[in-house]
């Protein structure tokens, strides 16, 4: 038997975007649905690395990332449930020249957009770190990053999009959408959503939900390959990364050590994904160059998801190009779940006052128009899931 619903917005993709925007319209006023063809939260949302990093981001994001910053100091009475996040600082270290060159132009360069790096000698990094390898040469720090539980934060919005009115249903996998003298129309198996606005929040999906409106935005299947050691005595205070984004590692309150590099198989289709043996053994090599101390560690699991990247590697967010009251936000490329709490409130801005305060010019989807890819020379982003 079909169903038909009817709200002022209608978002697609249960993710923390979606379901965060979904709490700032629901506190703006509107009604709200979310339409998410698993469960909320359990996408890329869910199986990222967990780094609350603004450091080595693209440029262009660091205006979303500073906002997003502040919003996670307070995320937990926010959502009224512990997000383990720590404030560890987040280093981001060089092993060659060539890296600790990139890594002072970059400081340099975010001072303007207000976020202070400290740069470290190879020295102050032994004194901090005495368990690295002995390829690091030199490092950035940014005090004010950190870590969370990302398996936590994407369904804590979905339920408090919920407690807060919104519609929120799982299981849907959106099939249609389209244009009408109203608004949109939704289809969603046996439900039918009618709304004045629709967000794309689709993740790996979000290129196909712009092309059902004309609008051309290349996206493909990321998966990271990712594992995890038995708990360990604490020792790994801050969350790592290394310039070139092949190893990073940070480790948990309960002392598991996760950590990453390379990739794994999915298939978006069919929403499933799985990590490969000689990617994990390649990430085991890598991070036990850096990290020693690991030698002995058991790992207990290893995971990937399946996230959506973009060809410049910058997510797309903003109005459509074609189609009026349709709002993208997506492609955020490994590198979502530090920006997706303001992404709600950017989103809500976007539908109740038509723009936002936040520069987001360079994310807008007109950079693929007629095949075209935007330059992301000046951003030296490394992607850390």
């Amino acid at each position: 038997m079909s169903a038909r619903l009817a709200v002022d917005v209608c978002i697609i993709g249960g993710g923390i975007a979606g379901c965060a925007s979904a709490v700032a319209l629901r506190k703006a006023g509107l009604t709200a649905a979310v339409l998410d063809r698993g469960l909320c939260g359990a996408g890329a949302s869910g199986v990222n690395f967990g780094g609350v990093r603004q450091q080595g981001r693209n440029l262009h994001e660091l205006p979303l990332a500073r906002r997003s910053r502040r919003i996670w100091d307070s995320l937990a009475a926010i959502l009224e449930q512990d997000v383990e996040f720590d404030v560890s600082g987040h280093i981001k270290l060089a092993r060659s020249e060539a890296d600790l060159a990139e890594l002072e132009t970059y400081a340099r360069n975010a001072r303007d957009y207000g976020l202070d790096l400290q740069m470290l000698g190879a020295n102050r990094v032994r004194s901090e770190i005495p368990w690295l390898g002995d390829k690091v040469i030199g490092a950035s720090l940014s005090p004010e990053d950190g870590q969370a539980n990302p398996r936590v934060v994407g369904p804590a919005f979905a339920r408090l999009a919920r407690r807060l009115g919104a519609e929120i249903h799982e299981h849907r996998r959106v099939t249609a959408a389209r244009r009408t003298e109203t608004g949109f129309e939704v289809e969603a198996g046996d439900l039918t959503v009618a709304s004045a606005w629709l967000v794309n929040t689709a993740g790996v999906f979000g290129g196909t939900v712009a092309g059902w409106f004309g609008e051309h935005a290349p996206v493909e299947a990321l998966m990271p390959n990712m594992l995890v050691t038995e708990p360990l005595p604490y020792f790994v205070s801050r969350s790592i990364g290394v310039c070139g984004g092949d190893v990073y590692l940070r480790q948990t309150g309960r002392g598991n050590v996760i950590f990453g590099g390379g990739r794994g198989w999915g298939d978006a289709e069919i929403a499933r994904s799985r990590p490969l043996a000689d990617e994990s053994l390649g990430g085991m090599s890598r991070t036990l160059d850096l990290v020693p101390a690991l030698t002995n560690a058991q790992v207990i699991r290893t995971w990937t998801g399946i996230d959506g990247q973009t060809p410049d590697r910058i997510p797309v967010i903003g109005h459509s190009s074609t189609t009026p009251q349709l709002v993208h936000a997506f492609g955020f490329s490994g590198h979502g779940f530090q920006l997706g709490p303001v992404m709600g409130e950017i989103i809500a801005e976007l539908v109740t006052q038509g723009r936002t305060p936040t520069p987001i010019a360079p994310f807008s989807i007109e950079r693929f128009a007629a095949g075209g890819v935007a330059s992301s020379v000046e951003a030296h982003t490394h992607t850390e899931h």
